[in-house]
């Protein structure tokens, strides 16, 4: 293995642990997001139900992913084509669309409606942009209030949707750390790396990472994910021994060198 490469494989080693670090303190937190979008969602709009639908590849589909409201639960979990249906409209063409009367629209997907046990009466749905490019729809179905979805409605359901469109963008950094590891060191100078090459990497990479939940990192890592709703003093507490411990370690690897592991 060249210079090149080892150096690359320490960066990778420490991205990885950070990565992962960070999926374990918070926890499936892309999920928990969308989910308070939509429960919020239903409960402003006082609507039956409220869903996500994200974008996924292989094969490409809008698969939803969370749900709200009385009759939402059992829409998780299907999938519909990229431009099937009402959300697959909204997805592909990256407009909103309300609709008071959903069986006098052509574009209503009926089929998938009836696989929930709930067909609509009326519908309203918003892109999630990211970047520039759509990677979901916020829907809300029948407001108890009102037969329709007042532009005002709408503006409002814009507001939810940058919201969730936030919470994607900051799970996708995770999620696509790996991928772009890949690439930078499949490309590091001009050296060649084969699939086999980068698959020996990513697995020793992998490899030394503390993957037993009982070690002492990652149940260090599990107790601070629980300190949440603590108060201010007792973190800055929790902080001042966490300093304490980095100081005397740096101190102790300083003197006496790297301890094996």
């Amino acid at each position: 293995m060249t210079p090149a490469v080892e150096a690359a494989l320490e960066v990778l080693l420490r991205a990885a642990r950070e990565t992962a670090t960070a999926r374990r303190l918070a926890g499936d937190a892309e999920t928990a997001l969308l989910q308070s979008v939509v429960d919020a969602a239903a409960t402003l709009f006082e609507a039956e139900a409220s869903s996500i639908a994200l974008f996924e590849t292989g094969p490409a589909r809008l698969e939803f992913r969370v749900a709200g409201g009385a009759q939402g639960g059992a829409v998780v979990g299907l999938s519909v084509a990229p431009t099937h249906g009402i959300v697959g409209y909204v997805f592909s063409t990256g407009q909103p669309i309300a609709l008071s009367d959903v069986l006098s629209d052509p574009r209503f997907d009926k089929s998938t409606a009836e696989k929930t046990g709930y067909v609509p009466r009326s519908i309203a749905a918003v892109p999630l942009v990211d970047a520039g490019s759509t990677v979901g729809v916020l829907q809300v179905l029948d407001k108890h209030s009102d037969a329709s979805f007042s532009l005002k409605d709408m503006d409002l359901l814009a507001v939810f949707a940058r919201q969730a469109a936030a919470a994607i963008e900051a799970a996708r950094v995770g999620r696509d750390s790996e991928r772009l590891l890949r690439n930078a060191l499949a490309t590091i100078g001009d050296e060649a790396l084969d699939a086999a090459a980068l698959d020996e990497l990513m697995t020793t990479a992998a490899d030394e990472l503390d993957r037993d939940d009982e070690a002492p990192f990652w149940r260090l890592v599990d107790r601070v994910a629980g300190l949440r709703g603590t108060s201010d003093a007792d973190l800055e507490l929790v902080e001042e021994i966490l300093e304490v411990v980095s100081r005397h370690r740096a101190h102790r690897h300083g003197r006496y060198g790297r301890r094996p592991r």
